[in-house]
């Protein structure tokens, strides 16, 4: 075995243990600790990342001395290398951008913590992306909830406790129906690992035996994470979460953390069940549907909303409901364009949040959009990287945004009763995502004087903000590269998925 392939279990361990050692640290040893560590991981993502790109195949990992079916193990190809790699990027980025806001808004004394719960988030969504077996899945799962709940109650104000409450008992309603279908399925098979128990599945299925339990299973395991993630209509406690929570928190919520249920999901698909009898069983109808109904009604939430972040949280529901939509069509192309749109929102949505409190801060850190007139000329790079971000959410060509609607488009074509209503959605969900973002861009680039308004706000410059600058131009960058350099992207994508299962 090459050194390389130790880095994934390497990686999760490093992320995990990071954080007891950020606990006894001091604020600035923590944030050092954990920045060097997310991009440590991310160096050794990419080699891995090159090694299956190399070796044009997957293995796998096993951990101690029991093999299948008794021991447990992590199973890498190029998607999930690839994964990895990007969600450190962007986890780096997240934690660039808020860093002066992490600083303001959460006390000295506990910021260690916060890169605790930091360190324990980046393992979880590690140890999701790369495990081989479901249980173990299931025990990440609940790591990430409770590091996210944190990331979102340790600014310690009415509003964000009572959204980490609310996040909490929707999470642990989720995490309940997920460990409830996963008992079902190890009563049905025998096994925890993924491989075994798509064999069993595949054998109970040729015999045609236990369909119900089979088909119960698969919608508990489905609705749990559905829950997790924020589908429609699920997601009454992702505005108060993203939208009161500190930067950082925010932008990594929206960006990674519903990925990471998302991304398991697709392993349930594809290497648990078997995508085969995940459309037999018609769950993906029921997917289909709330897609849609995310797709639209997370819109015209947005519409309504007159905070900007909340604005932007809702948006996180339409597009949520766009990958769901993606699984609905039941097809492979329909599944990559929900991996791509899995990167087109976390890079898009990242920026926004990012780009909106650039906003905020030359408006006297109001966050009504009223307050917000004229503020792309107060702080003109956030300025820029809200209308980039709000171009690419509407779907303008160059952007990431289009290229995610295209192949949601080619993918509809392939189905025979689902291209109308997949097609009428996006032209609808694409309108209303103009309506809202082209309000917000014609708002910040309205001139205060101009409108008669006076607005209580300041100059920002670049190099008054270095950090959330220098993050600001990254995620620009990022979103231009899924938007110009798609093809390869696109092709990464459908070979690992071809791995996957």
């Amino acid at each position: 075995m090459e050194l390389v392939q130790n880095f994934p279990f390497l990686s999760i361990i490093i992320a995990l243990f990071s954080g007891p050692l950020c606990s006894i640290l001091g604020s600035r040893w923590a944030r050092r600790v954990n920045t060097a560590v997310i991009a440590l991981i991310g160096i050794m993502s990419a080699a891995v990342l090159a090694y299956t790109l190399r070796t044009g195949e997957s293995y796998v990992y096993q951990m101690g001395h029991y093999s299948a079916p008794w021991g447990n193990e992590i199973r890498v190809g190029q998607l999930e290398a690839f994964m990895a790699v990007f969600f450190c990027a962007v986890m780096l980025l997240c934690m660039l951008g808020g860093r002066k806001e992490l600083a303001l808004e959460v006390e000295e004394s506990k910021q260690n913590l916060y890169y605790v719960m930091v360190g324990l988030l980046l393992s979880s969504l590690l140890a999701l992306i790369y495990t081989n077996d479901i249980f173990t899945a299931y025990v990440f799962v609940e790591i990430n909830t409770i590091s996210a709940c944190g990331l979102i109650m340790i600014r310690e104000n009415g509003r964000t406790l009572e959204a980490a409450t609310r996040y909490m008992i929707m999470s642990l309603m989720g995490s309940g129906l997920l460990l409830m279908g996963i008992c079902f399925l190890y009563d049905l098979t025998g096994h925890l690992l993924m491989s075994n128990i798509q064999e069993k599945v595949a054998e109970l299925q040729a015999a045609g035996t236990y369909h119900l339990p089979l088909l119960i299973s698969i919608c508990l395991m489905c609705a749990g994470l559905a829950i997790k993630s924020a589908l429609f209509p699920f997601h009454a406690w992702l505005p108060d979460a993203y939208g009161y929570s500190t930067l950082s928190s925010s932008a990594i919520l929206s960006s990674l953390v519903s990925k990471g249920y998302i991304f398991l999901l697709v392993k349930i698909f594809f290497r648990v069940i078997g995508f085969d009898v995940i459309r037999e069983s018609k769950m993906i109808n029921v997917l289909f549907v709330f897609g849609i109904l995310g797709m639209i009604m997370g819109s015209i939430s947005a519409i309504q909303e007159n905070n900007v972040r909340r604005m932007i949280a809702y948006s996180s529901v339409a597009q949520i409901g766009y990958i769901y939509m993606g699984f609905g069509l039941g097809t492979t192309a329909g599944v990559i364009a929900s991996l791509y749109h899995i990167l087109c929102h976390a890079a898009t949505k990242s920026l926004l949040f990012v780009a909106a409190s650039g906003l905020t801060e030359a408006s006297g850190d109001r966050k009504d959009f009223f307050s917000l007139t004229g503020a792309g000329y107060r702080n003109r790079l956030a300025g820029v990287a809200f209308t980039v971000g709000s171009l690419s959410m509407v779907g303008i060509p160059g952007l990431s945004g289009f290229i995610s609607k295209i192949l949601f488009a080619q993918a509809a074509y392939e189905t025979t009763h689902r291209i109308f209503p997949a097609l009428i959605a996006l032209a609808l969900s694409t309108i209303l995502n103009a309506v809202y973002f082209m309000k917000t861009v014609i708002r910040i680039y309205t001139p205060a004087a101009r409108a008669g308004i006076q607005v209580d706000g300041r100059r920002i410059s670049m190099g008054e903000q270095k950090q959330k600058s220098a993050a600001l131009l990254c995620f620009i960058a990022l979103n231009l590269i899924l938007g110009l350099f798609s093809e390869p992207i696109v092709n990464l994508l459908t070979q690992g998925l071809a791995m996957f299962s």
